[in-house]
């Protein structure tokens, strides 16, 4: 998504024994759960009450490490937002798995606490309120700080901080499910998503690709991967760079002759390694932007904040970086109060280094990045699984235009052709087309992070995604 050697905390990331762990939870007069089927560090990881956290609430969560290298002693944090209803929902409900991209970007820091977890941070970076819209309505959400190194993620060999990609973080991701499924056995065979946006544009597609294929030939998997949904994803440099350029000159935000320019220095370019002149073209066209934010152009800048801005041209991590509204300011606070940590079971390693949304040292050192994803796309639309791609149509940093233009070189045959879709409030939601093997969904007036400007719209989208029924036109309101 949006988007950051030493040990952890940056920005823009199994016991086997069976116990019957009891948990209650108060909503009104109703007693909550938690169920068999989880294990000795499971209960270790149950959250029994989080600092400023309005309570009570109907549903339950679990943070903690999963160790996915003993040798370099590398371990990924997570934290689960159970199903909100109590037990009974929560057992039924599929998993989803969710990721922020950067490279080096939290998901802790932004899917959980500003876009689709169930807890938003106030202002004064000390206390909680409910999201309404939050996804665990529907699923039960795991977030993943991932690579080691990201958010509260760690290794105790530091190098590693310098020499993260994403064949690595892919293959710890996977070793994280593994582990995470062992800890949680009453998650194994459930349906399972992966979502994630911006850069996990490349982590999700990667990571599905695994799972897929380690599950070929196995007649019941563990994990029951059923697809994957990315947002404003970077998916094919090329692509991805004509419709960023075209969608800057066609919303006016630079003039004719850098627009030109862009096209003429930057084609052939890598997002990942650009050319210096393509860096200067780009700068340029930075400068004509003037002080808008880029992750949504027709929102106010924070005045509190510093200028992400200038940390994207200073590393020219055009299609990285983040999202950088105040609530960064405000998490930031948040997650590095030690009560808070307590509660989440984290900084167990007791690091001195400050929690940051986006690590400064994992997203400017990334090794392998390559330049395309559709060949994945192509090997599992083939594979029958279930794959949607959504937009929110005023990001200029991974913006629709690319999206679309990397849609279209997988040449795929239409089901249902162009349509508005509805949000239930007679408003169109966005646009939609279904493809064979894939649905292209965009949403109106949302920026680079979908459900922290349009959240209705976005619970709408993932609701629909996870039970595959295409978004609502005028005539069927489902």
């Amino acid at each position: 998504m949006k988007s950051s050697s030493l040990p952890p905390f940056y920005k823009f990331s199994p016991s086997n024994a069976l116990l019957f762990l009891l948990h209650i939870f108060t909503l009104s007069s109703t007693v909550y759960t938690a169920q068999v089927g989880t294990t000795t560090a499971a209960q270790n990881d149950l959250i029994d009450q989080l600092p400023g956290q309005p309570g009570p609430v109907n549903f339950t969560q679990y943070s903690g490490y999963v160790t996915v290298n003993d040798t370099a002693g590398r371990a990924l944090f997570y934290w689960l937002q159970e199903a909100q209803g109590g037990s009974k929902v929560s057992d039924s409900a599929p998993l989803v798995l969710w990721l922020n991209g950067g490279p080096g970007c939290s998901s802790v820091a932004y899917g959980a606490s500003e876009e689709l977890g169930v807890f938003r941070i106030n202002s004064n970076g000390e206390t909680l309120f409910l999201n309404e819209y939050a996804w665990n309505k529907v699923a039960n959400i795991l977030f993943l700080d991932s690579p080691a190194g990201v958010g509260f993620s760690y290794s105790n060999t530091s190098s590693d901080l310098y020499k993260f990609g994403d064949a690595n973080t892919a293959r710890d991701s996977y070793a994280f499910l593994l582990g995470w499924f062992e800890r949680f056995p009453k998650y194994k065979y459930r349906d399972f998503y992966i979502t994630g946006e911006s850069y996990a544009g490349h982590y999700v597609p990667q990571l599905s690709q695994i799972v897929y294929k380690q599950n070929k030939g196995v007649e019941n998997p563990i994990i029951n991967f059923k697809g994957f949904m990315v947002g404003n994803a970077v998916t094919d440099d090329y692509n991805d760079y004509i419709g960023l350029f075209e969608f800057w000159w066609n919303h006016g935000l630079i003039s004719d002759e850098t627009y030109r320019n862009l096209k003429l220095v930057c084609s052939m370019d890598s997002s990942e390694h650009p050319t210096n002149a393509c860096n200067d073209a780009i700068n340029t066209a930075y400068d004509e932007m003037g002080n808008i934010d880029p992750y949504s152009i027709y929102t106010p800048t924070c005045k509190k904040a510093s200028s992400k801005r200038k940390q994207l041209r200073a590393g020219y991590r055009l299609m990285f970086g983040g999202y950088d509204p105040c609530t960064e300011i405000y998490s930031t606070k948040y997650y590095n109060h030690p009560a808070v940590q307590k509660a989440l079971h984290a900084n167990v390693t007791k690091i001195p280094y400050s929690w940051q949304t986006c690590s400064d040292i994992v997203g400017v050192y990334w090794g392998d990045s390559p330049r395309s994803m559709l060949p994945i796309y192509e090997e599992l639309i083939a594979a029958g699984l279930k794959i949607w791609v959504f937009s929110g149509d005023t990001d200029s940093v991974v913006p629709l235009t690319g999206t679309r233009y990397s849609i279209d070189a997988l040449n795929l045959s239409t089901v249902t052709s162009w349509y508005a879709w509805y949000d239930g409030t007679g408003e169109v939601g966005g646009w939609s087309q279904v493809y064979k093997g894939l649905t292209l969904a965009t949403v109106r007036g949302a920026g680079h992070e979908v459900p922290l400007h349009q959240p209705l719209r976005g619970l709408i989208l993932f609701e629909h995604f996870i039970t595959n029924k295409p978004l609502p036109n005028g005539n069927n309101k489902n």
